[in-house]
């Protein structure tokens, strides 16, 4: 065989389904061994950036390696946005990307970059190569680092010319992922400590979800009135509508939530890396004794020194902590933080504007199993706030990445064709990949995109008016007919500005297995749930 179609055969060891590319020139050799391939569906998006974000939103959806494919350097810094996603998300994903001929190679051949070093910052590993007789040595350890430890994309760079090269016929197995467990010693540390509590609080993550831990969690949180937090877009990791689940801490989480890890004295944090957003900005964790189990070395201490820190995968380290044993003492603070995630998680039974209708409506009539994804933007602020997400429902960019929700959306449908999958958006990072509403019309992908359209970018234009009031620049957007423009792409769309129009707008798209974009007119000056205009000009938060 010859080295594309080795690489196929690979594809095919790891069980992968689904390949996300924009076709390019460089890598035509694999386009042709895909075409032999009938167990492999090639989805030939409209941007390498949104083939990217499908492929990563694939990822988390399905639990297998996103595979995506693009052309030498302007394919491939296209497709740096989705990359650099996976990389903050931890989501297992294999980047192939082509290259120029071998004897072009430091020339500034056309379209020629240093892919190993463009993308080393960004990626988990960055590998190009250039013997074919190493490719199946060096594609299988791609897939392997990819999934192993704390999971993030590895990029591959295949020159051109190595593509046609032929190589002995070759076996490949598919990638088993080792499952690191805590010791009993670390357990019973964790015991001890568990039980000089009197308000402990648990802290789950991204690692949970991956190693299919959350019902495990759930038991463990039940056997001893646990409270648990979600991290940062991790919603979806403990049902919210549990009487043990008391918040999320992410980006705008009101403070009565944040003051539950405050009031804390031991904290367990399970598959996080304690991020930026999910800290609080660094600001939380500073009394507390930690215990902190996560899947990487090192990811250990590197914000927090713990206490406790166990190199372990969530669901053995759980599974084992189900056989300690506490005295609890913190049940009625546990109850409390319910009640007080209860009272700030809760939408008004007169809904103020209609970016809580839509909630609401989301709430009502979703099937339970459905999934949500979402952009970076104000808008989501009313998701996260008010939306009660059931586990493994929810996938969103902890990297703030704009243009994210609807790609996503695609890839998760993909996943799982027989779920409704629903993306929020606003017109600024909805604009930004909405030519994958074409690709999801020619591949017959029904996702539903609801897009909030209040002719800016919000979360800039809050932060304008909070810290330089009235000195608006560049946050100004046009009125756009997103709905129009869904239509002459072959999808359905309507506007609507009503809470009783979005009803029937969400109620028929629901129905009628179609590519739909439900356009929600928001008034401009309400810039999240808990901020106006002219609050945030006043100093009033």
């Amino acid at each position: 065989m010859n080295a594309a179609e080795a690489i196929v055969q690979c594809l095919k060891s790891e069980d992968i389904s689904h390949v996300f590319c924009v076709p390019g020139e460089s890598y035509l050799p694999i386009l042709d061994a895909l075409f032999s391939e009938k167990t492999i569906q090639l989805i030939s998006a409209r941007h390498e950036g949104g083939a990217a974000f499908m492929a990563e939103g694939y990822a988390k959806a399905s639990g297998k390696v996103g595979v995506v494919m693009a052309t030498r350097a302007v394919g491939a810094t296209n497709a740096a946005i989705g990359i650099h996603t996976a990389k903050q998300d931890s989501t297992p994903m294999v980047v192939l990307l082509g290259q120029v001929a071998r004897t072009f190679r430091g020339r500034e051949g056309f379209q020629e970059v240093d892919v190993e070093a463009f993308f080393r910052p960004l990626a988990k590993w960055a590998i190009e190569i250039d013997d074919a007789k190493r490719l199946p040595e060096l594609l299988t350890r791609a897939f392997r680092i990819a999934q192993t430890g704390r999971p993030g994309p590895v990029v591959v760079s295949l020159p051109e010319d190595v593509l046609h090269e032929q190589i002995d016929h070759v076996i490949f197995s598919k990638t088993i992922v080792p499952k690191p467990a805590p010791s009993q010693e670390d357990i019973q540390r964790i015991e001890q400590l568990l039980q000089s509590a009197n308000r402990p609080v648990i802290i789950a993550g991204g690692g949970v979800i991956r190693s299919k831990a959350t019902d495990v969690l759930r038991l463990f949180a039940e056997k001893w009135s646990l409270p648990v937090m979600a991290s940062f877009r991790r919603h979806d990791v403990f049902p919210n509508d549990h009487p043990l689940y008391v918040g999320h801490l992410g980006l705008g989480t009101q403070r009565a939530v944040i003051e539950t890890v405050e009031q804390a004295d031991v904290v367990l944090a399970i598959g996080t890396r304690l991020s930026e957003v999910t800290t609080q900005d660094y600001r939380l964790l500073s009394t507390q004794q930690l215990i902190h189990i996560d899947i990487d070395y090192d990811v250990i201490g590197v914000t927090y020194s713990p206490h406790i820190g166990i190199v372990s995968d969530a669901k053995e380290a759980l599974k084992r902590l189900l056989t300690i044993k506490l005295q609890q003492t913190w049940t009625a603070w546990t109850k409390k933080r319910r009640e007080v995630y209860d009272q700030v998680s809760s939408l008004p039974s007169i809904k103020r504007n209609i970016n809580e209708s839509v909630i609401d409506t989301l709430q009502r009539l979703l099937p339970p199993e459905s999934i949500i994804t979402n952009d970076a933007g104000n808008f989501a602020s009313w998701l996260h706030s008010f939306f009660q997400f059931q586990q493994h429902t929810y996938i969103g960019p902890t990297s703030g990445a704009m243009g994210y929700g609807l790609p996503a959306a695609i890839g998760a449908k993909l996943a799982h064709p027989h779920r409704s999958v629903v993306s929020l958006s606003g017109d600024g990072g909805f604009m930004m990949t909405m030519q994958e509403l074409e690709t999801a019309v020619r591949y017959k992908i029904p996702i539903i995109s609801i897009v909030f359209n209040n002719q800016m970018y919000g979360t800039i234009r809050m932060y304008q008016e909070l810290r330089y009031p009235k000195r608006v620049i560049g946050t100004d957007l046009s009125d756009i007919s997103f709905a129009h423009m869904a239509h002459s792409l072959g999808a359905d769309g309507v506007r609507v500005e009503t809470e009783k129009q979005f009803l029937h707008a969400f109620t028929s798209a629901l129905q009628n297995n179609k590519p739909t974009v439900i356009e929600v007119m928001t008034d401009p000056h309400v810039l999240s749930p808990f901020l106006t205009v002219e609050q945030a000009r006043g100093g009033k938060q």
